[in-house]
This record gives C-alpha cells, structure tokens and sequence, in this order.
C-alpha cells in the first residue's frame, strides 16, 4: 500500500534551512520532493544561495519577491499570482522592495540539499 495522503497545516510547518533575510518553514521533504513556505521581511535582502541539484518552484501568495541572479546585473520582480522556476545550482538572492511582507510557497524537486549559502557572485551586487 502506498503512503496515505496528508494534509500539512499551517502549525504543522517546522523551521527549515535557513538563508539570512529570510524565513522559510518546511511542510515536508521526500527524497525527490521539499514543499514548504517562506516569508521575506519588508525591505529584507537575503543571502546569495544556491539549491543544489534541485529544480525549485515558487507561487507568490502576497507582496513582491525580487530575484537577483549570478550572470545578471538585473533583477526580476514577482507579485502576487506570479510562479517563478529557479533552475538548480542558480547562484540568487531574494529581497522585498516593500513595506509589506512577501509570501511564497516553495516545491524542489531533485533530492539535492535543500539549501547552499555562498559568497556573493563577482558582479555590482553586494
């Protein structure tokens, strides 16, 4: 018999691998598959990290996530509605430009480690 189905309630979330700026809490993680949350702090600019082998997706419920990434002087801005792909091992950063906290929900696919924090890319970012 397979698994039965779950259902993950907001207290159920636990604490997961943290990146400074950000808030993130974990509803569960699978050898293939992490689901979770993550909250970013109005005007919070978070730590340069990577996914490892993980192909992340994430829904912006509310507010706007900016994402910076290595190989761009750029920024890319997602609201609420929006869906962003980030590929594995993409150096980024998140950051919220407002005065209004930002909430996405998070699936990785891979089995990598959920989370690497690095050093900033040698680019204008700091």
């Amino acid at each position: 018999m397979s698994e039965p189905i779950r259902v993950f309630r907001p207290g159920d979330l636990v604490a997961a691998d943290p990146t400074s700026g950000m808030l993130r809490s974990r509803a569960f993680e699978l050898p293939i598959l992490w689901a979770g949350r993550v909250e970013t702090a109005p005007g919070a600019i978070s730590g340069w990290h990577h996914h490892d082998l993980n192909e992340s997706s994430l829904y912006v419920v509310s507010g706007v996530l900016r994402l910076e990434f290595e190989g761009s002087d750029d920024y890319l801005d997602a609201v609420a509605g929006d869906f962003v792909h980030v590929p594995a091992y993409t150096v980024h950063r998140e950051s919220n430009p407002t005065d209004e906290p930002s909430i996405a929900i998070i699936a990785r696919a891979g089995g990598g480690i959920p989370t690497v924090n690095v050093d900033p890319p040698p680019t204008r970012f700091s």
